[in-house]
């Protein structure tokens, strides 16, 4: 699937803003402020953005032939970043807003730290204690308010080529690659060190990006740029200096592409084979197929990544005020009930945040033929229970994310790599003052 993920959306300013008219715009009655039926049933209308599966898979569909008496209106938004200025703007103005809104995760502390009395709170629907402990965490306010129920996640893998880690000596069965690294990043980096002295293509590299490798580092820690108390720690987090210093030695080492995920030249670069692996959460496997194409097909496969990670996932809210948020609120829990998440894993791959729902042949006997049968369904369902109890976020996560990316990027085009860490830590510090 193509999620739009966010911190990796390429749309220009100016894009954005029409983007943001559209939206703003393309009310279809069913606002949460406005009337709440139509042609004598009780209207719920959603935002969502990128591919939440729920409209692609026809589960609003099938709700609505199960419970007659209602009619759902979703305006589906393709990009995250335009989805969430327009959200921030009716949240701001009191009106426009849906009766169910899309939450992504790099934006779930800024809502529940700025919006929280905006949404209801759905801590006491009733048999909710399937999610993972983890996802329904990201989204609690200090006094338990639950502002939304998860629907996906992306726990990490790598995925690698087959045929080049074989032409540079490389095991290439998943379980013995995934040994390569177990347990320790830095056993991924010497990895591609033995990858590149050893390969017969010169032209190739081992790993895409060094800020993919840095974003799947620190996404398995417990606590990254913040603390409980919403305090910036970055600077001095060991986690996160542990990350730069490697992601850093890895491109200065020339075994990165210089192909940051989802930028120009990606794309191309998995098609092309320009490099031999790269740090993958679950959604991205659709991508890669996609833009690999089929003359790669069975050359990819997945291996578990030496720890676990989560990049990405969502939510679904229900307003405060809407005058049909009982309504809304069964609608969310039976969306994100495990059934209808291993159904959504199914139809387009969304990895559920359920861990009941993980357990389901559905999601724990799945494969990918495109990578080579690997059997996805377990490797980022163990992946997944990997990941601590309980992560702490700030209001700004993925703009820092975003940030540390450029800074990389800054070492990839010569800079030295304190200046570029200075040049990171002055910009982080202008975005969040």
């Amino acid at each position: 699937m193509a999620r739009h993920r966010f911190g990796s959306t390429l749309a220009s300013a100016t894009a954005a803003a029409v983007s943001l008219v559209l939206v703003a715009g393309c009310s279809s009655g069913g606002d949460a402020d406005k009337a709440t039926t139509k042609d004598g049933k009780t209207v719920i209308s959603m935002g969502l953005f990128g591919v939440m599966g729920y409209k692609e898979s026809g589960l609003l569909d099938r709700y609505m032939k199960e419970n007659p008496t209602i009619k759902i209106e979703a305006d589906v938004a393709g990009d995250e970043q335009t989805y969430y200025t327009a959200l921030q703007t009716h949240l701001a103005a009191g009106s426009g807003l849906k009766d169910i809104q899309g939450i992504e995760i790099g934006r779930a502390k800024e809502l529940v730290d700025t919006q929280a009395d905006k949404f209801m709170d759905l801590s006491k629907t009733e048999g909710i204690d399937h999610f993972l402990p983890w996802k329904l965490s990201q989204v609690t306010a200090k006094d338990g308010k639950l502002l939304g129920l998860g629907t996906d996640i992306g726990p990490m893998a790598v995925c690698y080529r087959k045929d080049l880690f074989e032409q540079a000596g490389l095991p290439t069965d998943r379980e013995e690659v995934a040994k390569l690294w177990a347990g320790d990043w830095s056993k991924y980096v010497e990895t591609g060190r033995t990858f590149k002295q050893k390969s017969k293509d010169k032209k190739v590299s081992f790993m895409d990006s060094s800020s993919g490798l840095f974003n799947a580092m620190i996404y398995g820690a417990e606590k990254q740029f913040y603390d409980e108390d919403g305090k910036l720690i970055y600077q001095d987090n060991p986690v996160v200096k542990d990350a730069w210093n490697l992601a850093v030695s890895a491109g200065k080492d020339d075994l990165t592409a210089k192909l940051p995920q989802f930028q120009a030249g990606w794309d191309p670069g998995l098609a092309q084979s320009t490099f031999a692996s790269t740090v993958c959460p679950a959604w991205m496997l659709a991508h890669i197929s996609e833009k690999a194409g089929p003359a790669n097909k069975g050359k990819w496969d997945v291996a578990r990544a030496p720890k676990g990670a989560n990049w990405g996932g969502a939510f679904l809210g229900v307003m405060e005020k809407s005058p049909v948020k009982e309504e809304a609120q069964k609608l969310v829990a039976w969306l994100t009930a495990p059934e209808q998440q291993a159904y959504v894993f199914e139809k387009l791959g969304n990895l559920p945040s359920s861990k009941t729902a993980i357990d389901l042949p559905a999601v724990a006997d799945a494969k990918s033929e495109y990578f080579s049968d690997a059997p996805i369904g377990q490797i980022f369902g163990e992946a997944a229970k990997e990941i601590p109890d309980k992560q702490v976020l700030g209001r700004k996560d993925g703009n820092i994310k975003d940030t540390f990316s450029q800074g990389l990027q800054l070492v990839d085009k010569g800079k030295d790599a304190d200046e570029a860490w200075k040049t990171t830590d002055e910009r982080i510090k202008k975005l969040t003052r």
